[in-house]
């Protein structure tokens, strides 16, 4: 059995990684289902039911040190960056319940018009403006953060504002796992704005999510403003980042492979972004604690090592789906864990996929094919998330020739 991938060490801040983690994955679920990178300080499972069992036991498995390999977010700290993320039962429960009403389906689905709505704010112009734009950029980041935004109480004139800082959050120029200059200041204007928004709504509450948080309690303790800005945080940069770049995956691949494209646009969108969500997931990992020695295929995990869970390898291993590297639109992706798994699955994945299944319908009502200019494109250079920065598309209108 070989020590190392032919295609080099795995490791999640590589840009050769980023660009494309699939066969990393491959070699890893077949040779090494417990992979250990000494140099960046971590374990990784891989294959499905490993991942799985992970992502269930939170007794053996902490988030007490957060979620990210980043150093600046890994550690005691971290739930002053990712809020009830870094807890674990039955702490986080009682957090998560503060807002989680909000993410059921039976609330989302009251909120499908106002969706469709906002997605033909965005739409609707660029079409207006010609049969070229960027779908990554201009459209499929800015649905999402659009109704997130709403949601948080954040004014529309700063909607934009918000989404261009949030997308630097991630951005990285190099391999290396530490933010840049630019990433911080933009986490320091954020977060200054975010106090003032706490600031105000405090002062003036309404219908939204950071009044709801504002005026909660839990067990008699009142959050802090520093929890509520945590907690805006992780649900603008979930929004934004995750579903933003689903949708854009999910165009993707309809343009690299036609009779996706096809039976998408026909009608089938839950089916198209279901198989994406399977497929190539904008959410490609998260990490645990090991809170004992734990031993998985011959490997010992010692205790306090981070181990990271790759959600997006489980969803290609073929124990659990048939012609796992296949874009199959017709296939029964039920068992993916795209989402997550245990008590800390994606609390806004009802939403996410309400959003997505409205943004491709509403856009095949207008558009009957589409090409991409594939030279022009860009991915995200982000460890945890995969995805395009630009996406230059031209379209056939419906009811037009030529």
């Amino acid at each position: 059995m070989r020590t190392e991938s032919p295609h080099g060490p795995y490791d999640p801040f590589s840009y050769e990684v980023q660009e494309d983690p699939y066969p990393f994955y491959a070699w890893m679920r077949e040779n090494a289902p417990v992979y250990h990178n000494a140099e960046r300080g971590f374990y990784a499972v891989s294959r499905y039911e490993d991942v799985s069992t992970v992502l269930r036991d939170p007794k053996r498995f902490t988030n007490r040190n957060g979620i990210s390999l980043e150093p600046s977010l890994w550690g005691p700290q971290a739930y002053k960056n990712v809020f009830f993320l870094a807890l674990d039962p039955p702490d986080h429960a009682a957090l998560r319940s503060l807002t989680a009403k909000d993410f059921t389906p039976r609330h989302v689905g009251k909120r499908t018009e106002r969706i469709r709505e906002l997605t033909r704010r965005r739409l609707d112009p660029l079409l207006e403006a010609g049969d070229t734009f960027d779908f990554a950029a201009d459209f499929a980041a800015a649905v999402p953060n659009d109704v997130v935004c709403e949601m948080l109480g954040i004014p529309e004139a700063d909607w934009d504002t918000i989404r261009f800082d949030t997308d630097l959050l991630t951005k990285r120029e190099s391999d290396s796992d530490e933010r840049s200059p630019e990433t911080l200041a933009a986490a320091f204007r954020l977060a200054t704005y975010y106090v003032h928004l706490v600031a105000d709504i405090r002062k003036h509450p309404s219908d939204n999510l950071v009044s709801i948080l504002c005026q909660a309690n839990v067990k008699g303790v009142k959050l802090s403003d520093s929890e509520i800005i945590a907690f805006i945080f992780l649900i603008v940069s979930g929004g934004n980042e995750s579903t933003g770049k689903l949708i854009g995956s999910s165009w993707y691949h309809g343009w690299a492979m036609p009779q996706v494209q096809r039976t998408g646009l026909g009608g089938r969108y839950g089916d198209w972004l279901n198989e994406t969500l399977r497929y190539d997931n904008s959410s490609q990992m998260t990490s645990r604690t090991a809170t004992e020695d734990v031993v998985l295929h011959d490997t010992l995990i010692p205790a306090g090592s981070r181990v990271v869970v790759l959600h997006a390898s489980a969803n290609r291993d073929h124990r659990v789906f048939e012609n796992p590297d296949t874009f199959d639109i017709d296939r029964d992706t039920r068992k993916m864990l795209s989402f997550g798994a245990g008590p800390h699955h994606c609390l806004g994945g009802a939403l996410a996929k309400v959003e997505m299944e409205i943004v491709l319908e509403e856009v095949a009502k207008e558009v009957e094919s589409y090409e991409i200019d594939i030279a022009a494109t860009a991915r995200v250079h982000s460890a945890h998330q995969r995805g395009f920065q630009h996406l230059p598309t031209t379209v056939k209108r419906r009811g037009k020739s030529g």
